[in-house]
């Protein structure tokens, strides 16, 4: 089979914009979108909890979210397999009235009152996505684009090369502490308290607000298309850095406070049998225009 391709948001045609808007609305009408939700939601382990951290601050990170985006996508091109992630670069599309909060996709931002999405296919009035999983607010789906209360920017371009330009893809303690390493420069845990400590991909969810703050933070569709934009960035730091690996390439050792705790090269990436080293080359799969 030959390697689809994944889009740029600004450059989908009316008629692609519609078909993935579509294919997303029908998973969610079967069941499966809400599958999603648990998933990412069981597999958030934070630095303070013991035992495995697949998907979030650490090496994983990216493997992990790499192999989501390759199952939502599936399950969207069993409904339609003309349909592949777009990417929203946030370095460029800066506003809230940018590419993706279109009416024709993503919708906009939520009201004053109680951030409630009301524009675009996935306002709650329409009845094709209530919230389900992991809700604390109710079944709408809910945004604060900028954080109102107190102001924050997407990340920058600048920002971002600082993350890709590191050749070193992850360091030890392999947590949301690392100050060196590719990975968390871009999954965005800083130091210091309030917007400076959130950097790149964590910044963005910020910006996003409302559904996008928390576990379940995939009850918003737009989590895919700023995954695959990171997803990308990972293919970018690929071919700057030739050679360079995912790292750990083999387990902190039982005398090390991250022993069990991160997935290092050749080992399983929960709840998938695949291994980081499988990841590392998807261009058989799909690519990046």
């Amino acid at each position: 089979m030959a390697a689809y391709t994944r889009k740029n948001v600004t450059r989908l045609t009316r008629t692609e914009k519609r078909r993935f808007v579509d294919a997303l609305l029908e998973i969610k009408r079967r069941g499966e979108y809400d599958d999603f939700v648990r998933t990412h939601v069981a597999y958030f382990t934070a630095d303070g909890e013991n035992g495995l951290r697949p998907a979030h601050m650490a090496p994983s990170f990216l493997p992990w979210h790499r192999k989501f985006l390759l199952e939502l996508e599936r399950a969207l091109r069993r409904v339609d397999s003309s349909v592949a992630v777009p990417y929203w670069d946030w370095t460029r599309e800066r506003t809230v009235t940018s590419a993706p909060w279109s009416a024709d996709l993503m919708g906009g931002d939520g009201r004053r009152s109680d951030r409630r999405v009301t524009t675009g296919p996935f306002a709650y009035a329409h009845g094709g996505w209530t919230l389900k999983e992991g809700v604390t607010d109710g079944q709408f789906l809910t945004r604060d684009l900028g954080r109102s209360r107190e102001p924050i920017q997407l990340p920058t371009r600048n920002e971002l090369e600082w993350a890709l330009k590191d050749p070193v893809y992850d360091a030890a303690p392999w947590d949301s502490t690392v100050t060196r390493g590719f990975r968390n420069k871009l999954e965005g845990w800083g130091t210091g308290r309030g917007s400076v400590s959130w950097r790149n991909h964590n910044r963005v969810h910020r910006w996003i607000g409302g559904a996008m703050l928390g576990a379940a933070s995939v009850n918003d569709p737009v989590f895919w298309l700023h995954h695959a934009f990171l997803d990308l960035q990972w293919s970018r730091w690929q071919s700057r850095h030739r050679g360079a690996r995912y790292l750990p390439a083999s387990p902190p050792g039982p005398g090390d406070e991250q022993y069990g705790r991160v997935v290092a090269r050749h080992e399983k990436l929960p709840p998938w049998d695949v291994t980081p080293d499988s990841l590392e080359d998807v261009s058989h799969i799909y690519r990046y225009a």
